[in-house]
Formats: structure tokens, C-alpha cells, sequence
């Protein structure tokens, strides 16, 4: 934008340079001409004069002599049946000519204009004043004015273009800063503001820039009120499942309802408390994957062994730290065991790979036809929710990394995630 509009500024400050400078140009040189012309036929004159007082050719010569244009072979009088006095510049036909049409006139010479004005004497004789006027004296000044209107139109042009170039760097600076805090917005910085600055339509957007981010903001918050509302209103029913889950015999199905209690009820604790926080919520969390996973497969392991389920883990051994919260990587691990569990029949093996590639959760079931159709959040071809692959593939994008969906090396599905190198 800048540099068009240096561009724009240039063209137009040239056009109209050109559309003034060339005309006035040209008029300086007319100038210049015509005074020379003018100062010719002043000299002319005051021998017109001297020729009514007196025509005698030795008087004449004298005269002659005594003009600024005699005196350096500038001025000729033309007599009739005579020799020029002076020094004549034209041929005798063109004063000839001159005499006979008795009206002043120009003709061209070499290395100038010569300027003729006859006039009749009081015996009836025509005489004619020839004064040379020189190329030089009739370009004298032409080049210095034309040299200052040069001067001039190159000031024009360069202020004109330096003013171009300090409105197009305010304009830039203003665009590029509401650019820039458009993308910080984005990436969910909720409390970027910025100063309007720049024309008015600059500011103006400048300030529904910041109008919007502070409905934007206003709207999560209630958002995020509304979902611990919500969380809040789970405890009811939980609590009913918990009182089950305590009156139950002893053994291992008791076991995992009140472990999936208590679970269920640190989960809604965490979904209240990081609702509670608001947009201000800026710490940045980390957790170890392999110690979540290693407490989810406590959990998971009791329903395979009910389900006889063959099933291992590969890797694990040095921790693989993500970015993530620890609630945000329980529900990824564990809507990728769950598919395992709710989409292949019981006896159908599993495999866990964890490492700092990624994890990735391999099963020996029918797999999954439409990889492309399964990621589509609220989609499923097996009649549930549609929403563990795409927890998943948001785990993804979070880590910068790739969602993985296929077959794997039991036969069955391969779902997980390989993490980018950072």
C-alpha cells in the first residue's frame, strides 16, 4: 500500500507538472522573443526619428554609430539607390521587399531575427531600419527560468511523494497493528486491545475492533458460566450413582463404579473450576502423557480383563510432557480406549504405543470404513455421539501435530495422534 501510493503521488504531482511547467516553458521563451523583438523596434524607432530631422548619409552614419545596436553591427538604414549604413544582415531583396509593402515585419537571418521598419521621408523616398537581433539575445534568461521551473517541479514532485510515503507509513502502521491484534485475537488472546489510530475509517475500525473483542470476551464468560451451571447441576445424579455405588457387595464391578464416581466427580471439579476462571485464565499447563495413560489402563484394564481382552503397552518408558492440561489428556486417552471398548466385540485385543512421536491405540477389530467421514464432529457409523475422534483430532491441532486414522497392525482400527518436532 505504501509504495502505491508513493506511485499514485508520483504520477499525479508529474501530470500536473508537465500539464503547467510545459506550458509556461514555452511561454518564458515567447517572453524572451518578444522583448528582444520590442527592444529591436525601440532602436528602430529613434532612427526613424533622427531620419525626420535629418537624411543626410553622414548624419546617418553617425547616428548610426552612436546607437547601442550600430555600434556592434546590429542596425542597418537601408537608402534608396545607397549602400547600407551600417551592417546589413539581409539580402537586398528582402529589404526591397520590405520597402515596397512599407509595413514593419521580421525576416529570418543567419544566427538570428532581423527587424525591418521602413519609413517614408518628406521627399517621398522609403527608407528601411534593419536591426539583427541574435538567437542568444532572444534565449536570454530562457535557460535560468527554465532551469528554476525545472528546479520547482522536482521539489513539487519530491514533496508531494515524501507526503505520499508519511500517509501510506501511517496508514501500514495502523493497518498491519489492527492486523496483528485481529491474529492475537484469534489465537485467543481475548484482552488484546488496540489504539486507534490513522483516518477516521482506520479508527472507526479500530474501535469495533475493540467492541467486538469485548463482546467476544463478555460472550465466553457466559459461556463458561453456563457450563459450570451445568457441571453443577451433574452433582445431583452422581451423588444418586455414588450411594448405588456404596451399597453395592464388594468385588471388582463395585470397585469400578466407585473409582468411575470418583473419577466422574473430580472431571465436573475441574470442568467448574476452569469455567470459573474466565478469559483472565492465562497459565500455561503441562503433564506427563505416560503417567495419564498409565492411571487410565488402571482403570481400563479391570473392564478388559472382564471382557477378556488381550491387550499391551508399547513404550512408556521416559516421559512425553505435552502442552496440554491433565482433565484435556484424560479425555483424549480415554475417548480413544473407549472406541476400542464401544466399537469391537469383547475378546478383541488392543495395543497402546505411547513415545514422544505420539500414542496410538491399535485393536483387532473390523476397523473403521470411512476414515475421512469418521473425523466429522457428531458423525458416527456406529450409532454413537461421533465426537471421540474429533477430542482427538483437537489434541491434535492443539500439539501442532497430525491426527492418525486407519488400519492398523492387528487387523483392526489404528487411532491416535504423532506429535510435530518441535
Amino acid at each position: 500500500m505504501r509504495w502505491a501510493l508513493n506511485r499514485l503521488a508520483l504520477a499525479i504531482t508529474s501530470m500536473v507538472a508537465l500539464a503547467f511547467l510545459v506550458p509556461l516553458a514555452v511561454a518564458i521563451y515567447q517572453i524572451a522573443h518578444d522583448r528582444a523583438i520590442s527592444e529591436a523596434r525601440q532602436q528602430a524607432t529613434s532612427m526613424v526619428t533622427v531620419l525626420g530631422v535629418n537624411a543626410d548619409p553622414t548624419a546617418l552614419t553617425n547616428a548610426v554609430a552612436s546607437t547601442a545596436a550600430g555600434s556592434t553591427g546590429m542596425l542597418a538604414v537601408h537608402l534608396p539607390g545607397l549602400d547600407p549604413i551600417g551592417v546589413s544582415h539581409l539580402s537586398p531583396e528582402t529589404v526591397d521587399r520590405a520597402a515596397q509593402q512599407r509595413r514593419s515585419a521580421t525576416a529570418s537571418a543567419e544566427g538570428g531575427v532581423a527587424y525591418l521598419q521602413p519609413t517614408v521621408l518628406t521627399d517621398g523616398r522609403t527608407v528601411v531600419v534593419e536591426v539583427f537581433v541574435t538567437d542568444s539575445e532572444m534565449r536570454r534568461g530562457v535557460w535560468s527560468a527554465w532551469l528554476a521551473l525545472a528546479g520547482l517541479a522536482v521539489v513539487l514532485i519530491a514533496g508531494s511523494t515524501l507526503f505520499a510515503d508519511r500517509l501510506g507509513a501511517q496508514l501500514v502502521r495502523s493497518t498491519r497493528q489492527l492486523a496483528e491484534a485481529s491474529r492475537r485475537l484469534g489465537a485467543g488472546e481475548l484482552g488484546e486491545r488496540i489504539e486507534p489510530t490513522g483516518p477516521r475509517e482506520l479508527r472507526d475500525a479500530a474501535q469495533a475492533f475493540n467492541g467486538m473483542a469485548g463482546d467476544l470476551r463478555r460472550l465466553l464468560d457466559r459461556e463458561r458460566e453456563l457450563a459450570a451451571d451445568l457441571s453443577h447441576r451433574l452433582r445431583t445424579p452422581l451423588t444418586g450413582l455414588r450411594l448405588d455405588a456404596e451399597a453395592m457387595p464388594p468385588g471388582p464391578i463395585a470397585d469400578r463404579m466407585r473409582q468411575a464416581c470418583d473419577l466422574l466427580d473430580e472431571e465436573l471439579e475441574a470442568i467448574i473450576t476452569g469455567t470459573r476462571l474466565g478469559v483472565q485464565a492465562t497459565v500455561d499447563e503441562s503433564c506427563d502423557l505416560v503417567e495419564v495413560l498409565a492411571d487410565r489402563l488402571a482403570f481400563w484394564s479391570v473392564l478388559a480383563e472382564d471382557q477378556e481382552r488381550p491387550w499391551e503397552v508399547v513404550g512408556g518408558d521416559r516421559p512425553v510432557i505435552l502442552p496440554m492440561s491433565h482433565s484435556e489428556v484424560i479425555l483424549v486417552v480415554d475417548a480413544m480406549l473407549g472406541n476400542v471398548f464401544s466399537h469391537t466385540e469383547e475378546g478383541v485385543p488392543f495395543r497402546v504405543t505411547v513415545s514422544p512421536e505420539g500414542l496410538l491405540v491399535d485393536d483387532g477389530g473390523p476397523g473403521i470404513p470411512d476414515p475421512a467421514m469418521a473425523v466429522q464432529r457428531g458423525f458416527s457409523g456406529a450409532g454413537s455421539t461421533g465426537l471421540g475422534l474429533d477430542i482427538v483430532r483437537r489434541a491434535a491441532e492443539t500439539l501442532r501435530g497430525e491426527l492418525v486414522v486407519g488400519r492398523g497392525p492387528l487387523g483392526g482400527a489404528r487411532v491416535g495422534f504423532v506429535l510435530a518436532r518441535f
